[in-house]
């Protein structure tokens, strides 16, 4: 047997009166999400317990299948554990956004989702102008990077993810507490040096944003997470274009794919990552597929770009998964959820419940008849803890 999960990160939604009240899960035409739901077991899943930010660190770590009250850790570790940096006892790991400030107002959380190449200049720059025996930046993909500091009073500061305060004056919602002083200087002093740089004069002459200052959040220590292979007894993989879903997979002790061509954005490429996926499968006994797209449609409040998203992930990625699985005569049992919704509305995560669906070939099929957020509530589950439907997928049905 082998076992797929599917993950359209921020797919879920809230109608919108604009577009005759539908969620853009419900106005694309997701012929294969379809499929897995009206042959399958649906229902709405927490994936962000009651308390805790609702990020997609969080929300990976429940349908991986990890209580997510008993093993986060923040975005950071998991970046760092992506990018082969070892955290020692006293240091504590940064997500370290490349963002654009304009007038006192943080006006993009991505710089205009600057370029890998011209990030990578930037943060080398910024670490051999600002690096210590306490501080390191560490090159991400594109304007997603790592900071490490050395204290763990950092660990009670209190950053906002900077996506949640798009427009905001920077007076406002800089860190606060115990080791807020130092993120504080690192900030301004990082508008100071990238203001001038070549790589944001060349940006501001072709019209695009520069990537003029750094914001630092969900940080956190190396958790100790038991591996896939010792939850289940399974081999896996997984397939992303994200540092912390790269990263969190490393922790579960599985094989991290690295896709040409995936980028994290709207032009990744699905129909690679599917074919890496479908690889994988031939040697591992789980893949996990994590799709950033829907995510950043969300977060631009952009309804056109989220239903092509959602459409390019149904036809190129379940579509292929399902093809795969009548090519080979062999049952999948696959896993199709988001993370957390981002709707359009509010441009941010919601830490509400998400639609999921859990096809378990042969097996027993609810009421849902397709996947979106308006039928998962005709399924057999309501609010289950997300963390639960791994055991669900493995062992089949209730999982208990």
């Amino acid at each position: 047997m082998k076992f797929v999960v599917l993950v359209p990160d921020g797919a879920a939604d809230h109608p919108v009166a604009g577009r005759g009240g539908v969620t853009p899960l419900e106005a694309a035409s997701l012929p294969n999400m379809d499929f897995l739901a009206e042959n399958g077991i649906c229902g709405t899943a927490v994936t962000v317990p009651e308390g805790m930010p609702a990020g997609s660190d969080v929300a990976n770590f429940s349908l991986l299948g990890y209580d997510p009250k008993e093993y986060y850790c923040g975005r950071g570790p998991l970046e760092a554990a992506s990018m082969g940096v070892h955290l020692s006892a006293d240091q504590v790991a940064f997500r370290c956004n490349l963002v654009t400030e304009e007038e006192g107002r943080l006006v993009d959380y991505s710089a205009g989702h600057i370029t890998n190449q011209e990030a990578r200049r930037l943060i080398r720059f910024l670490d051999d102008k600002l690096g210590d025996h306490y501080t390191a930046f560490h090159p991400g993909v594109g304007y997603r990077h790592l900071l490490v500091l050395r204290g763990l009073k950092h660990l009670e500061d209190v950053c906002v993810p900077p996506h949640d305060v798009v427009g905001r004056r920077i007076e406002e919602i800089l860190p606060r507490g115990p080791g807020s002083e130092r993120l504080r200087s690192l900030i301004r002093l990082s508008r100071r040096l990238l203001d001038g740089h070549p790589v944001n004069w060349w940006r501001r002459e072709r019209g695009l944003r520069p990537a003029n200052m750094i914001w630092p959040w969900g940080q956190g220590r190396s958790p100790q997470l038991p591996t896939l292979r010792e939850k289940y007894g399974l081999s896996g993989a997984v397939i992303t274009a994200v540092d912390l879903v790269k990263g969190l997979g490393l922790l579960a002790g599985m094989e991290v794919v690295n896709v040409p061509g995936a980028t994290g954005y709207y032009d990744t490429d699905y129909e690679a990552k599917a074919r890496y996926a479908l690889h994988a499968l031939r040697r591992v006994d789980l893949v996990y597929v994590h799709v950033e797209a829907p995510d950043e449609a969300g977060h631009e409040g952009d309804w056109e770009a989220k239903v092509e998203a959602l459409e390019n992930f149904d036809r190129h990625v379940v579509g292929a998964v399902l093809d795969e699985s009548v090519r080979l005569h062999e049952e999948f049992h696959i896993l199709l959820a988001p993370d957390h919704p981002t709707p359009l509305e509010v441009r941010t995560h919601v830490p509400e419940p998400v639609p999921f669906a859990l096809y378990l070939a042969g097996e027993k099929h609810d009421a849902a008849r397709a996947f979106n957020e308006r039928e998962a509530l005709n399924g057999s589950y309501r609010d289950i803890p997300a963390w639960e439907l791994m055991d669900m997928l493995v062992r089949g049905g209730s999982g208990r």
